[in-house]
């Protein structure tokens, strides 16, 4: 399944998410199950299956690294971590570094930190997420050109599994707080 035809999108990285959540929307709408109560069998297996797809297609491109993936593949690059470049040993020193100090932030308790952190990275995704505009951007980019941009896929994947680290840390500081709040112990 081809997530950009799907939704009728562009097949570039950088898409208009608002504009393509309403064309999800429109599509499931027109492809609610109740809109073919009346109909046969297979019609009704049919529209639930594209239904289905539309589904996919919206949760594919609204997610940068996904929606990156699926530009790698139509153009024939495997994707995964296991058939991607190695990162560099300074982005994995990097990763180690950040990773520490979230550690000790969240060993600490200081939220203040884990907030810097998870700043600091986000703007880094954004980065990333920049640099892939660019190189998905202006036409057809050569098979080598594409090479080049597969280990931002990696950095995208540590940013996510560390902002993900940082909300869950968020979330454990505000239950302690409201834990505290009404009186019983964290």
């Amino acid at each position: 399944m081809d997530p950009f035809a799907m939704l009728g999108a562009p097949r570039r990285f950088d898409l208009d998410l608002s504009a393509l959540e309403k064309t999800h929307r429109e599509l499931s709408r027109a492809l609610h199950p109740d809109k073919f109560a009346q109909a046969g069998a297979s019609e009704r297996r049919a529209a639930l299956e594209k239904a289905a797809s539309v589904n996919e297609a919206w949760r594919v491109l609204r997610d940068p690294i996904r929606r990156a993936e699926a530009l790698f593949q139509a153009e024939g690059l495997a994707v995964g971590e296991t058939n991607e470049p190695k990162a560099s040993p300074a982005f994995l020193m990097e990763v180690m570094e950040e990773r520490e100090a979230l550690a000790d932030a969240r060993a600490a308790r200081d939220l203040a930190k884990v907030k810097a952190l998870g700043a600091g990275v986000s703007a880094r995704a954004k980065a990333v997420e920049s640099r892939l505009t660019a190189g998905f951007a202006g036409g057809s980019p050569s098979r080598d050109e594409l090479a080049a941009l597969l280990p931002l896929l990696g950095e995208l994947r540590f940013y996510r599994r560390f902002l993900d680290e940082v909300e869950a840390i968020e979330e454990e500081a505000e239950e302690r707080a409201l834990a505290g709040a009404r009186g019983v112990s964290p």
